[in-house]
């Protein structure tokens, strides 16, 4: 076995899908022939996810299935990635299959070379408020932590857990967009930083949690508190 690898995964109203994104990094993971455990965090779900996650665990020794209350996405990374510290690697990956395994041997095959490897997603076929988002997140690092970064709030990243482990305890635990923070103060220290484009499709089943003017306001507070924890830190 290679280097341990911890896998944070929020879910959150999966149950359509869950079983399936679960065996299908078991596998990829296990071809790799890593020493891996993937952490599924059940946000609050309100289907059957945590039923679903329960029965797996129960099969899969490499998946860990943690349920809390509903927090969001942004809180329940920030918690996975603080109890994965004792990992050499730490990737974060969403539930929803809206990125593929394939990618990730790409990533991994670079890691020696690289502190931080990040997907950019081509071929997103999202809303034009999603599109602004994206594209006004990237500005904010750029301007902010002085570096070009594709897609910075990718949830497809393999971060090594030296580098990153005290970033991740500056942060504050109700921040709603953690994975733009750490992007930016990876480029505020220099990281060797990693990118690849990654092919993204509409998820299949689910929804997305937060919608139109909702979205908007959620951004807009993302955004602020990126700015602010630039300024309260000495990076």
């Amino acid at each position: 076995m290679t280097e341990k690898l911890k896998v944070v995964m929020p879910v959150y109203n999966e149950e359509g899908i869950i079983a399936h994104v679960i065996d299908k990094w078991t596998q990829k993971l296990l071809e790799l022939n890593i020493d891996f455990q993937i952490l599924a965090y059940n946000d609050g779900s309100k289907d059957g996810t945590l039923e679903i996650l329960t029965e797996i665990e129960k099969q899969n020794k490499y998946l860990k299935a943690i349920n809390k209350p509903n927090s969001g996405h942004g809180p329940t990374i920030l918690r996975g990635y603080s109890e994965s510290i004792d990992s050499e690697w730490i990737f974060q990956i969403d539930s929803d299959d809206e990125i593929d395994v394939i990618y990730f041997e790409k990533l991994w095959a670079n890691r020696n070379q690289f502190d931080f490897l990040i997907g950019n997603r081509i071929n997103r076929q999202t809303p034009h408020i999603r599109r602004f988002i994206s594209w006004f997140s990237r500005l904010t690092v750029f301007l902010f932590y002085s570096r070009n970064i594709m897609d910075v709030n990718c949830p497809y990243r393999l971060m090594r857990t030296e580098k990153f482990k005290e970033i991740f305890n500056l942060i504050p635990n109700d921040t709603l967009a953690p994975n733009i923070i750490i992007t930016g103060v990876a480029c505020k220290k220099k990281f060797n930083i990693y990118q690849t484009d990654v092919s993204f499709k509409i998820r299949q089943t689910g929804e997305v949690s937060i919608k139109r003017w909702k979205l908007l306001k959620f951004s807009i507070k993302s955004f602020w508190q990126t700015i602010k924890f630039r300024f309260q830190n000495k990076l």
